[in-house]
């Protein structure tokens, strides 16, 4: 089995998804999440170090815009696998000409899409329906102090979210602005 993703570019530079493409018969499918060689032109010398998988109950949940501070800045690989959400990543890269510009796109169970989202990059998402399940694949291990986030409806960015905020994490509610923020350098 070779070539099990398509390769989608977005407008941002660096950040791009995947279309899982599974293989199909009778009993249901098998599909590649993460393949070492098929993927190196997207994840280069990284390594997957940690997996991780969230549910979230409510739908129109925001959670995030998350990300690490260098030296633990991670490239992360995030699909839904059950349910659908608006995923969005941030450009939060000192100097890029797409600095805090977003790209959101659907991720769903249905669409078998992921977004790679690589380092310098805040990321975050709102449930489009009830008890929805993340898989993240990253590049760094969690440090809790290098952890940081952007706040999600921080005008600046102007998010378009495609619903009413349900519910958000009192720790995300009091993320900072980025007018205080002067990006990651990397």
């Amino acid at each position: 089995m070779s070539g099990r993703f398509d390769i989608l570019e977005t407008p941002i530079k660096d950040l791009v998804a995947l279309r899982r493409l599974p293989i199909c018969d009778e009993r249901g499918f098998l599909e590649r999440v993460y393949c070492e060689e098929e993927l190196a032109a997207v994840f280069g010398s990284r390594s997957v170090v940690q997996i991780n998988r969230t549910l979230t109950r409510r739908i129109g949940t925001v959670r995030g815009l998350h990300f690490q501070h260098p030296p633990h800045s991670e490239m992360k690989m995030v699909s839904c696998t059950r349910g659908s959400v608006f995923d969005v990543a941030v450009d939060l890269r000192r100097g890029s000409p797409t600095f805090l510009s977003w790209h959101g796109r659907v991720l769903s169970a249905d669409n078998r899409e992921s977004l790679v989202i690589p380092e310098g990059f805040a990321h975050g998402f709102q449930t489009l329906e009830p008890d929805c399940e993340m898989l993240y694949l990253h590049t760094a291990r969690y440090v809790a102090d290098a952890e940081d986030g952007i706040d999600a409806l921080d005008a600046a960015i102007g998010i378009t979210w495609p619903m009413e905020i349900a519910e958000r994490s009192r720790r995300d509610a009091r993320l900072q602005a980025s007018s205080s923020f002067e990006g990651i350098g990397l």
